[in-house]
């Protein structure tokens, strides 16, 4: 039956059926503005963050989106701290694919944005975060300006780290199809969809649509929403065949009343849940390397 399902489909054109697709969970693990304040769950020092992604890991997360914290708790740019974490995450996490972020909301230079590129090569991350145009976050701005995206990407490219595209509104992605006409990106790209954050991309089912319509082809994507909105965004993505980003940078509660603080493990073994009741099989972190195109760690 199911062989005459994949027929029936595949005369139509439509045999890469988006429930068949297997689904790679990103953690955004801590951010840059998320406190323990807030939640005492936001993992920070480098220990913290290699304990909490050994737990999503086992749960069935296979990317891990980075940022660095100073003592404090302040977030930092420092490659020391990103070359401790990125050590201790890879030991916990043997397979998982690593992405560090070059965000440009709080540090501006490209020194200090691309500080983290420059790792250690035994420790080099599998992805860096690329944020392709500027927009307003709820309080403040974020400026990414047309040769500060160039620089970087083109520095992502030189030391073979591929970019993590962050995709706040459909500009960002006409701009995504600009860098790969210019060669400055290689398919195949890796889009992370945002959603529900003020000044950015509502979080309506029409909107993630929209965004997945307006990509270019040969592209891999996965969807996130801030807050009250990372549940139904990841269900969507869920069932239109895209990956899901979950975890505390993005959402610190488990619940919509903001009644339960959440831990990214709960978040994770939630999203495994919901693909699950929903028949989309997890992927190994094996599988979720072959599908970015990344090499196996063996």
């Amino acid at each position: 039956m199911e062989d005459k399902f994949d027929e029936i489909y595949g005369m139509l054109g439509s045999s890469d059926l988006p429930l068949r697709k297997k689904l790679i969970i990103n953690v955004a693990m801590t951010g840059n503005y998320s406190m323990k304040s807030a939640n005492a769950n936001v993992p920070c020092s480098p220990d913290e963050i290699a304990e909490d992604a050994a737990k999503c890991y086992a749960a069935g997360a296979t990317f891990f989106h980075l940022h660095a914290r100073e003592a404090d708790g302040k977030p930092s740019c420092k490659r020391e701290i990103f070359e401790e974490i990125l050590s201790k995450v890879r030991k916990r996490c043997p397979q998982g694919i690593l992405c560090v972020t070059t965000s440009g909301r709080i540090y501006k230079t490209f020194e200090q944005r691309a500080a983290v590129l420059d790792i250690n090569d035994n420790l080099k991350p599998d992805f860096a975060s690329l944020t392709l145009g500027s927009m307003n976050f709820p309080k403040e701005a974020s400026i990414n300006e047309p040769a500060m995206v160039e620089r970087l990407v083109k520095a992502m490219a030189e030391k073979g780290i591929k970019a993590e595209l962050e995709i706040f509104d459909t500009g960002m992605i006409n701009y995504a199809v600009y860098l790969l006409r210019k060669g400055y990106l290689k398919n195949p790209c890796y889009f992370n969809l945002f959603f529900g954050l003020l000044g950015t991309n509502p979080g309506r089912m029409v909107d993630v649509i929209h965004q997945v319509s307006s990509l270019p082809r040969r592209a891999c994507w996965g969807a996130a929403g801030g807050g009250r909105f990372q549940l139904p965004i990841n269900t969507a993505a869920i069932l239109m065949g895209g990956h899901v980003r979950v975890g505390l940078e993005d959402n610190l509660y488990y619940d919509y009343d903001k009644t339960v603080p959440a831990t990214n493990e709960m978040l994770v073994k939630r999203a495994v849940r919901i693909a699950k009741e929903l028949g989309r099989p997890v992927a190994t972190p094996a599988e979720a390397r072959e599908i970015l195109g990344l090499e196996q760690i063996t």
